[in-house]
């Protein structure tokens, strides 16, 4: 119970922080300030194609120039290709296609959509450990509890980070590969990754509890059963006749 009390609040924490970073990566692009007019997923030179911006960056639900202005309209799980026109030319080879309105590739649109929906799905379980990680602060039944949950979060945004990191990786490459400037951003992969490793040291922190308060019982009915066998061996005299304690 004691190492619940210290290892409880310490997963909560973590949790705080990695619900914290995923918001700011969600809310990239709805503000202006700082740091979310620096939170995108790429920044890339689209100057030449058909209904881009000359620079366009990537967030959660915009597509936007830098600093988030003339951004698009918010949309869940937009299409990487809806920065430009369907069916426009010079777009670096491998990122337009037949989907999303035939501006977006098949490897693209599936990578991300699947990727958004995981980042989401991360985030939903990831609150719902915080809630019922106060249980874990009780006992050892809590703290299983509480491991599962952040277990869960913890799995979903594993694939989220890595469906997100081999998108927007791979579509850099593209087009550095056109002869066109690109970058991720380092506000969004720093955020999310630091969000995936918080998760990972709560959901650890968690099953130490649960396993250390299992340690814990078992220690104490050990000392328990040694204590009944010290006293069931004073109750013999050194000729082996049974006598009791407090006789005289």
């Amino acid at each position: 119970m004691v190492r619940n009390k210290i290892l409880a609040p310490l997963s909560l924490l973590f949790l705080a922080g990695a619900i914290v970073m995923m918001f700011l990566v969600i809310l990239a692009g709805v503000t202006r300030a700082t740091p979310l007019d620096e939170t995108y997923f790429l920044r890339a030179d689209t100057s030449g194609i058909t209904g881009a911006r000359p620079t366009t960056q990537w967030t959660y639900f915009h597509v936007c120039s830098p600093g988030n202005v003339n951004c698009g309209g918010p949309w869940p799980d937009p299409p990487v290709g809806w920065a430009w026109d369907s069916d426009t030319e010079n777009v670096p080879t491998g990122l337009a296609g037949s989907y999303g309105g035939d501006t977006t590739s098949s490897y693209y649109y599936y990578m991300w959509r699947f990727g958004w929906v995981f980042y989401l799905l991360g985030l939903f379980f990831t609150v719902i450990a915080f809630f019922i990680g106060i249980l874990a602060y009780f006992g050892r039944l809590g703290a299983a509890i509480s491991g599962l949950t952040s277990l869960t979060a913890l799995f979903f945004f594993t694939l989220a980070a890595s469906l997100m990191t081999a998108t927007f990786v791979k579509m850099r490459n593209e087009f550095r590969s056109a002869g066109r400037s690109a970058g991720v951003g380092s506000y969004s992969f720093g955020f999310t990754w630091a969000a995936l490793t918080c998760l990972t040291i709560a959901t650890a922190l968690f099953f130490l509890g649960w396993l250390g308060a299992k340690r814990d019982g078992g220690y104490t009915g050990g000392r328990f059963r040694r204590r009944r066998s010290v006293r069931s061996r004073q109750s013999y005299d050194a000729g082996g006749h049974r006598v009791k304690d407090n006789y005289a």
